[in-house]
């Protein structure tokens, strides 16, 4: 017998391959959301600001007293009274859900039963605590458009 010792095999560890699969599967999320809000905030805000972007709504299309969802836009645009238009994130300020029932003057979170008015942003019932954030719109005519 010789008195050579068995050397393990070498190349990474267990621990730097686990380590690199999870940094790996957290870049990929992370471009996921990040590519996801930079594709949808540009085309939305500043697109609609730049060179005279498309309307997004005509003043018609909102009832006085109530609103209108604009799902792709993630925004909702109501008219509180006549000739005064508002709009709002339609993003749940409770954890962030996308809203979209919209009854009356009152858009609600499918996920965990939050109110808000469209009125006006503020909150209804909770749990949320934060009104919607408000949007910039312009009204032009009778042409509505992010600003």
């Amino acid at each position: 017998m010789t008195s050579e010792s068995v050397q393990p095999m070498s190349g990474p560890s267990r621990r730097t391959v686990v380590a690199a699969v999870g940094a790996a599967g957290l870049t990929v999320a992370l471009t996921a959301c990040g590519s996801d809000d930079k594709a949808s905030d540009p085309s939305t805000e500043q697109g609609g600001a730049g060179a005279g972007g498309a309307a997004l709504a005509k003043t018609a299309d909102i009832p006085e007293g109530s609103g209108k969802i604009f799902k792709d836009e993630k925004v909702v645009v109501s008219q509180p009274a006549a000739g005064d238009y508002k709009a709002f994130s339609t993003i749940c300020t409770h954890q962030k859900c996308p809203m979209v029932d919209l009854k009356d003057d009152i858009i609600s979170c499918a996920c965990h039963g939050s109110q808000f008015s469209v009125l006006d942003g503020s909150v209804k019932k909770g749990p949320a605590v934060e009104p919607l954030e408000a949007k910039q719109i312009s009204v032009k005519g009778d042409s509505i458009t992010l600003a």
